[in-house]
């Protein structure tokens, strides 16, 4: 099997740290958010993986060319030389994704993360003998959300309807598809959109069905819904693999550390952090809902909150960083600092406190 994950293009809604590297390669959980998805499909016997992409192919490259060799699986690059929505980038790797078996192939969006029930999916898909499968999820407001309105014993969709200001379902589009290679004669290379165009058409036709999604889902584009995702990708990590989780009197709940940070002494971490490898925590921080990325040095008393520190950071001693504030790469934030939700371009040194939720350039 095959599969295509749609990168897009410049991430600018988790900016400023997809100035440093593309949006699928920002770490989640101590691992580019693209790892994730390509492992769980690997699992489940997909042996090339393409990537629709538009910003900073060369950079992809570099880092999966090493990637596959260590995973085993074969991974490759289909560049838009304009952007082409959520369609056109199925039509531009048709002939990557039709290998003449006639087996469906999975589509993911790579923002989203989930516990990727990719062999649920398959299962689904071929007991209902339709041409395509959308997961979908269940959510509390579905106003403001694209809602699909479905049967819900077969599971077929029978329409969408756009932010509903009455009630209709609390279903909405998971970012996870298995797809027909008949799909692809629906779609041309142009900018199309497969929620919008391609899938309406199909459910009109009766042959879209979806399935719903069992386990968190969360989409991570944005910095408020990372550090939510992360909470609900640490709670599935405590119930399926729980070694991976940090141990220790100074861990609070749900953490995951690499084996290569240094803690000091009288910290306490958690809930719901990660720090990445080759962090220097020093003595006496206090961290709670963050990330906490590779090469990031916080300074002795420092405390830190419902944030995302980039890579080769450093946080001064006692200093205060909170309210979703986020540190590009290379920032340095001197002793004694308080940020409330301060967003920070990378290479910058802050010498005084940011009092109110601004970008810092």
């Amino acid at each position: 099997m095959k599969a295509e994950i749609l990168v897009g293009g410049f991430g600018t809604r988790l900016r400023p740290l997809t100035l440093s590297v593309p949006k699928p390669l920002v770490e989640f959980g101590n691992k580019p958010m693209i790892q994730h998805q390509i492992e769980a499909l690997k699992e489940v016997g997909v042996t090339e993986v393409i990537l629709g992409i538009n910003y900073q192919p060369e950079v992809m490259l570099n880092f999966l060319n090493e990637f596959q060799d260590k995973i085993g699986i074969k991974i490759t690059c289909c560049q838009e030389t304009e952007p082409l929505g959520t369609a056109g980038p199925l039509a531009l790797a048709r002939d990557k994704l039709l290998d003449g078996s006639g087996e469906p192939f999975f589509v993911l969006n790579s923002d989203v993360i989930s516990e990727y029930p990719f062999k649920k999916l398959i299962q689904f898909h071929r007991s209902h003998g339709g041409e395509a499968t959308i997961m979908v999820t269940k959510v509390n407001e579905p106003s403001k959300y694209g809602v699909v309105v479905m049967d819900e014993e077969t599971g077929k969709v029978e329409r969408f309807v756009e932010k509903p200001q009455t009630f209709v379902g609390n279903k909405i589009n998971a970012g996870i598809y298995l797809l027909n290679p008949s799909v692809l004669d629906r779609i041309e290379p142009k900018p199309t959109s497969i929620e919008k165009e391609t899938f309406p058409q199909i459910a009109a036709e009766g042959k879209l069905f979806a399935m719903v999604l069992p386990g968190f889902w969360m989409d991570i584009g944005q910095p408020k819904d990372y550090i939510a995702g992360l909470k609900l990708y640490l709670n599935s990590l405590r119930k399926k693999s729980s070694l991976k989780l940090a141990k220790g009197s100074h861990i609070i709940g749900n953490v995951i550390i690499d084996e290569t940070a240094v803690i000091g002494a009288g910290c306490l971490i958690g809930p719901d952090v990660a720090i990445g490898p080759g962090c220097v925590i020093e003595s006496g921080v206090r961290i709670s809902k963050c990330t906490v990325m590779q090469g990031v040095r916080i300074k002795k008393h420092a405390c830190i909150s419902s944030s995302i520190i980039g890579w080769h950071s450093t946080v001064g001693q006692w200093a205060r960083i909170e309210n979703m504030t986020i540190l590009g790469e290379d920032v340095h934030v001197c002793d004694e600092i308080y940020s409330n939700g301060g967003v920070v371009l990378p290479h910058k040194e802050i010498k005084s406190s940011i009092l109110k939720p601004e970008i810092v350039m």
